[in-house]
């Protein structure tokens, strides 16, 4: 698979902080040729170190600024995974996690208002198989909202 190397460290840095960013810029930045740069993103694709690019949107543009939390217990340690597939395919959830300690899931997801978010409760959560109870989070204010991870300064 190849060891990646402080060049591929660099590449990363640069495309978390702006996906879009063209490869003679990207090129220009490390003092490499954009071709050298192409060859190297497309392995990083191919190894899984970059799993795909997103574009952010504003969700107030959409009508879906409204964030909320939502801690699902189940019934039993059985129904855990079956509950986070079924959860994963609702729309207006963004994340599902399966929480140590607690035995349950966390579900972080975006709406319009209460009343959206009640009906998601009421008809698509709370009456999944396997749901034993809910516990409700919702987001007053946001200071970060990022799916950036840390990278270390170099390798070796």
């Amino acid at each position: 698979m190849g060891k990646m190397d402080n060049t591929d460290l660099q590449i990363l840095q640069i495309l978390q902080k702006k996906a879009r960013v063209p490869n003679v810029e990207v090129a220009r930045n490390i003092g490499m040729a954009p071709s050298a740069v192409l060859e190297r993103i497309k392995k990083l694709e191919a190894r899984g170190v970059i799993e795909g690019y997103e574009v952010r949107l504003n969700p107030d543009r959409f009508n879906c600024s409204m964030i909320a939390f939502i801690q699902i217990k189940v019934v039993t340690p059985g129904k855990l995974s079956e509950a986070g597939e079924m959860l994963s395919k609702i729309e207006q959830i963004q994340e599902v996690h399966y929480l140590a300690g607690e035995d349950c899931l966390m579900v972080k997801l975006r709406v319009s208002d209460n009343s959206e978010l009640e009906t998601i409760l009421s008809t698509k959560i709370t009456n999944l198989d396997g749901v034993k109870n809910t516990k409700t989070f919702i987001v007053l204010s946001t200071y970060k909202e990022s799916a950036k991870i840390m990278l270390p300064e170099n390798f070796g």
